[in-house]
């Protein structure tokens, strides 16, 4: 294991963070409502221990193997999100504990949206700034940046794209060179986040929430500027611009990409994972249509199709904003079927290579394939079927590795679940935490409905590390706990 390679790279990493801490810094000025020092400090502190970490092993430079790309994967998260936890320490206002700082911290780079702050229409700008912008760098991966910009520094591109990419199919790129796939990832990634603000701006919001907003949306993470989140505004137009950018985000960027460079849509509808996304959300919004109509949840027809519309496609996307204005019956207080109904769909979030969290469409959908093959095996014993995405067939390989993380994810899901009900924390409520961070939805129900505030020290770091296993899909991490990983 080349361990100094590793600590030279994550002292480059670290290095790079330390320039976000700047944006909150020049927003602090610009509004004069605090923050800017403990940001101004932050930069210095994670700008001197990257250079501590990076200067010794300056000049180990060598090629990564698969599993030096693991590890930094791993290491990436964990001690970025750490380093991102400085300045919420650091802050008078918020004044946050440890735990709660971690825990913002992690939430926000992860993209999963759960928070254990309240009141923050009251914080600093720049305190809301540096929020959304954590979700925005952890929306893509700040480590496909890294490979897009690092190369020329001794950094093997490959080992961290195949560990950090979603999908149950790793090796394909887009172009031939990886630092080039990462380029065109993020150049699609900014082109929306612009476009979305811009929308947003146009509909309403003033620039600062625009920007912010366009951030957590096209990262589908879900932090807002404001307690009511979405539902501050009360515009349906801005609900409908981002329940558009939310499917989008959802959708695989490399297909974004084909669609872009053959200049046809034609792309997407021969895209199976794209058509069972699509189908999977027009379902749920017809289901909560039809269920909040029949019991006359909201005053007129239109309200109740904007809310469908809106909370369908932001739970089962893992956004998790919210669209209840003031006064109004919030999400977690529809009929007990629908809440239920859209945390089970986070299980499936968006599709690979997305955004969007959860165990990913393709791999739901390659699970339902499976169960058709054996109902047609036990009809025809003796025939032969095989699995196929389009007019191409699948090898059993893949389907085997599906199966694999399903067991793996039911498997974590399952383990956090028990230890925060040790922790005392109620049946619903540590249920709905789990799928909330696993699959970096964010709200629950119950005890986590508003904030993760209340609940004690020991479930926020249960939750943190649910978050990473989310982000991370559960065999990267899981991978580091093998006897056989270590082995030279």
């Amino acid at each position: 294991m080349q361990f100094k390679n590793i600590i030279r790279i994550l002292g480059l990493l670290v290095a790079l963070l330390s320039v976000t801490m700047l944006p909150p810094a020049f927003i602090s000025l610009l509004y004069r409502d605090g923050g800017g020092v403990s940001f101004l400090m932050s930069f210095i502190f994670c700008l001197v221990a990257g250079l501590l970490f990076w200067y010794p092993y300056r000049a180990e430079k060598s090629d990564l193997r698969a599993r030096e790309g693991f590890l930094i994967v791993v290491l990436f998260w964990a001690v970025l999100a750490s380093f991102s936890a400085v300045p919420f320490l650091l802050l008078d206002q918020p004044n946050l504990s440890v735990a709660d700082a971690f825990f913002e911290a992690f939430s926000g780079l992860t993209t999963t949206g759960a928070t254990i702050l309240t009141k923050i229409d009251g914080l600093p700008h720049a305190v809301l700034w540096y929020r959304q912008q954590l979700q925005w760098l952890g929306g893509m991966g700040i480590i496909v940046l890294a490979v897009a910009i690092l190369p020329m520094l001794g950094i093997g591109g490959m080992q961290l794209y195949r560990a950090e990419t979603p999908g149950p199919v790793k090796d394909s790129k887009m172009t031939p060179r990886i630092a080039d796939t990462a380029k065109h990832l993020w150049l699609i990634y900014v082109t929306l986040t612009i476009a979305c603000a811009m929308s947003y701006w146009a509909a309403g919001m003033n620039l600062f929430d625009a920007i912010c907003h366009s951030f957590s949306t096209i990262a589908i993470g879900g932090f807002s500027t404001h307690d009511l989140s979405m539902g501050y505004f009360d515009s349906p137009l801005i609900n409908f611009i981002c329940v558009f950018f939310l499917l989008v985000a959802g959708v695989n960027f490399a297909l974004h990409f084909a669609v872009v460079n053959s200049r046809s849509l034609r792309s997407y509808f021969y895209d199976s994972e794209f058509k069972a996304f699509l189908s999977i959300q027009l379902v749920l919004i017809l289901v909560c249509f039809i269920v909040l109509t029949s019991f006359n949840v909201y005053q007129s027809g239109f309200d109740n199709f904007e809310q469908a519309l809106f909370h369908a496609v932001s739970i089962s996307t893992t956004a998790g904003f919210a669209a209840t204005s003031s006064g109004e019956v919030t999400f977690s207080n529809w009929p007990t079927l629908l809440p239920i109904l859209l945390i089970f769909s986070s299980f499936i979030g968006g599709c690979a290579g997305s955004t969007g969290g959860g165990m990913k469409v393709i791999r739901v959908l390659l699970l339902y394939l499976q169960g058709v093959r054996e109902l047609n095996k036990l009809v025809h014993p003796k025939a032969v079927f095989t699995i196929k995405l389009g007019k191409k067939a699948l090898p059993n390989r893949v389907v085997e590795a599906i199966w694999g993380f399903f067991s793996a994810y039911a498997a974590v899901f399952v383990i956090c679940m028990l230890l925060l009900l040790a922790a005392g924390m109620d049946e619903s409520s540590a249920f709905t935490a789990v799928a909330a961070c696993l699959n970096n939805l964010g709200p629950g129900l119950g005890q986590v409905a508003a904030n993760f505030a209340d609940i004690n020290d020991f479930s926020k770091w249960v939750l943190i590390v649910a978050m990473l296993f989310g982000r991370l899909e559960i065999f990267t991490l899981l991978v580091l706990f093998t006897p056989a990983f270590w082995k030279t």
